[in-house]
């Protein structure tokens, strides 16, 4: 009974996460006109954005040592519940910048301990189940989307409603540490070299998960005469069709294995960039996105799902003690979230520098890049070798 209360408290986290994010990116326009920022500047309220995020997710490394995750996600839910009515009720710059950099740091901690909450009801549980936990954010991103789409003239005063979900989310049932100590006594050795092969593939996937929810609606703008209305449809066909294998992701993981998954996966996703990159009209780009989403959809929560896997492997043939283990899960997890990031800011920037002439070659990069996932694949399902450079952590 913990556990599925857990999880759907969990669930719950990811699908806030999703639907804040998308529920203020879809009216960036809006808070760009309200403060007079040019694209350059708002550009860099962005980048802060997402470099104060993968702060918060330092801070929930350096914390994950001394408190669980529960409390972790707790919190960062709060600041947000916090931090998105202030950005959207501001009455300067200044304090909208305030409320981007809170919610930035607080949306590093969630990205942290969710996922950490996330992989240790996998490891309870003994199947995988991270893909449907990150088919609710994809969900919660749909929801976000759709209501910054019904509010869209609407005055912003009106999305600080949203605030109220992080701070609803916040008293969830979530999954607290197994009882023991909770703080690694010792330094341990982590098998970093396979855990940044999984890390790469992260990079791989948010480069392109990021390009096309921020370059696809001016792809569909810029490169055809697409109805203004219309071009949001790319990142909603891309969120549609990830969310749908996402939820599906569970079971195809179990039938079919991780190797395999990825790299069909790594090949469809190919196959969609280059539909987009040699679209003729921007109703065939929309498909191309769709079919995208589709083929990448799960390598994020895969990833994340065998970094726990290796970080919480057993040394010298002995297994942790449950609090150890999920410290030292918890504390791995939050490091590894900082691929996200570095993920998210080459999608962001790298898609817009090599495409200022024609985004169609601003895709074609990454088009190529993601068949990198491929040769990774293997990194996802090794065989764990027994780290035996540093002593196993005592229980005292």
């Amino acid at each position: 009974m913990q556990n599925s209360r857990a999880r759907a408290a969990t669930a719950a986290g990811f699908l806030t996460q999703g639907l804040i994010l998308l529920s203020l990116t879809t009216r960036l326009p809006d808070f760009q006109d309200k403060w007079h920022l040019s694209d350059v500047k708002l550009s860099l309220v962005l980048l802060m954005m997402i470099l104060l995020a993968g702060v918060g997710s330092v801070v929930a490394e350096t914390l994950a040592k001394r408190r669980d995750s529960a409390t972790l996600l707790r919190s960062g839910l709060l600041l947000i519940a916090v931090a998105v009515p202030l950005l959207c009720l501001a009455p300067t710059t200044a304090v909208y910048v305030a409320g981007m950099a809170g919610y930035g740091i607080g949306l590093g901690v969630v990205d942290a301990s969710t996922n950490m909450q996330a992989v240790a009801l996998e490891h309870r549980y003994g199947r995988p189940i991270l893909p449907s936990f990150h088919g609710a954010w994809t969900l919660g991103g749909v929801i976000g989307a759709l209501i910054g789409l019904a509010t869209a003239e609407s005055s912003l005063q009106v999305s600080a409603v949203v605030g109220i979900v992080p701070l609803v989310v916040a008293f969830g049932p979530f999954l607290p540490r197994d009882h023991g100590p909770t703080e690694l006594p010792t330094e341990v050795a982590v098998p970093w070299r396979p855990i940044i092969l999984v890390g790469i593939a992260m990079v791989l996937f948010y480069m392109v998960d990021t390009g096309v929810q921020t370059w696809g609606p001016l792809f569909l703008d810029h490169t055809f005469t697409t109805p203004e209305r219309y071009v949001a449809l790319s990142a909603l066909a891309y969120l549609l069709a990830s969310g749908a294998v996402r939820i599906a992701g569970d079971w195809l993981v179990s039938r079919l294995g991780v190797v395999v998954i990825l790299r069909v996966g790594a090949l469809i996703g190919t196959a969609g960039l280059a539909v987009v990159v040699f679209s003729p009209t921007w109703q065939v780009a929309v498909l191309g996105f769709a079919v995208l989403g589709a083929g990448v959809a799960v390598v994020a929560p895969l990833s994340f799902s065998a970094a726990a896997r290796i970080a919480g492997a057993s040394e010298g043939g002995v297994e942790f003690e449950p609090a150890v283990r999920q410290a030292r899960v918890d504390a791995v997890i939050a490091r590894f979230n900082q691929f996200n990031y570095v993920g998210a800011l080459l999608g962001s920037v790298m898609t817009g520098l090599v495409g200022q002439d024609s985004l169609r070659i601003g895709f074609a990069v990454p088009m190529i890049l993601v068949l990198g996932i491929i040769p990774l694949a293997p990194a996802f399902a090794p065989k764990i070798v027994a780290a035996v450079s540093a002593p196993r952590p005592s229980a005292s």
